[in-house]
This record gives structure tokens, sequence and C-alpha cells, in this order.
């Protein structure tokens, strides 16, 4: 296996783990009912742990489409793994990495939780500035992998790093260069 397809299995399988293992102790140990001034807190009530199961997309969009949400997330992922071969960048195979282990975290949710098939309950418990997402949407562990991994994506990109490892200036002026006759 290639160095970065590697880096990029690695991350991935990393954040399923760490996805996975949060969601089974939250679920095992908070109930939705719980009431705010109970939830375990942190930080001084920065973080707070409330268990509530997104139907939706980040912050609860499209709660009637979780089937479409599914496919499109397997479809990121089919995607990200036919061009995992072909990736020269570590930066880019990070990124990626994290992108693909949130979507699996996620879609293990779709396709196993309740109520079904394709229509599962993602498991989100971080809620920051206030219990039970008062300021901000609630997010779990997969939520924070794939937004780092956009970020670090985008990073990469403003860079002018490209998947291959070459840098976009470098490509421009080899198409600038070359002789067109």
């Amino acid at each position: 296996m290639k160095p970065r397809v590697r880096l990029l299995a690695l991350l991935a399988l990393a954040v399923i783990v760490v996805d996975l293992a949060t969601k089974i102790l939250v679920v095992a140990t908070l109930s939705e009912s719980t009431p705010p001034d109970q939830q375990p807190r942190i930080l001084g009530g920065l973080v707070y742990f409330s268990l509530i199961r997104n139907a939706g997309a980040a912050f609860s969009i499209a709660t009637g489409a979780t089937w479409i949400l599914a496919i499109v997330a397997s479809a990121v992922v089919i995607f990200i793994i036919r061009i995992a071969p072909r990736l020269r960048s570590g930066p880019w195979a990070a990124a990626l990495g994290l992108i693909v282990g949130g979507a699996i975290g996620n879609l293990i949710d779709r396709f196993f939780r309740s109520p079904g098939f394709l229509r599962g309950h993602v498991v989100d418990f971080v809620s920051v500035f206030g219990p039970n997402a008062e300021y901000f949407p609630v997010f779990n562990a997969a939520d924070s992998a794939i937004t780092i991994g956009g970020v670090l994506l985008v990073l990469t990109a403003l860079r002018g790093i490209d998947y291959d490892g070459s840098k976009v200036k470098d490509k421009k002026k080899e198409t600038e260069n070359s002789d067109p006759v």
C-alpha cells in the first residue's frame, strides 16, 4: 500500500473507531430526557454532553431526506476510495482520510440505528456554550473530523497543492510552455 493511501486509511479508521466508541458511551450513559442541569459539562460549561438523535444533515437541515443524505455520503466515500491510489500529497491524504472516516462514522448510524436502514438518526452529543444545542448545533466526532478535513482541504487548495502533489502554478506553466502546434 502506498504511503499516502496508508495515511488516508489509518486516519479514516481512527476516526471511525473514536466516533463509534464515543457514540456507544454516550448512548449507554445519557438520555435524551436528561435535564440540562444534569448533563455532563466540561471547561466550566463551555462544552455540554447532550444526547440528540439527528435525522438531518449538519444544522439539522433536510430532516425529511435522510435516505438521500445516506446515498450522497456513500457516493462521497466511494469517490474518495476510487481516487485514493492516485494521491501523492500528504495533506490531501490526511484531509480525505478525515472526511471519509467521518462520513463512514455517520453512515453507520444511517444504516444501523432506528428508525431503520438508510433512515437511521445520527447520534450527536457535543453541545457548545449551552446544553441541547441552545447556542450552536450539536455535533459528534465524525462531524468534527469532516469539518477539520474540509478546512484542511481548503487550506491545501489555497496553497496551490493538487491531490497528485504537484503545485497548481507548475501545471499552469507547463500548459503555457507547451507548443500548441
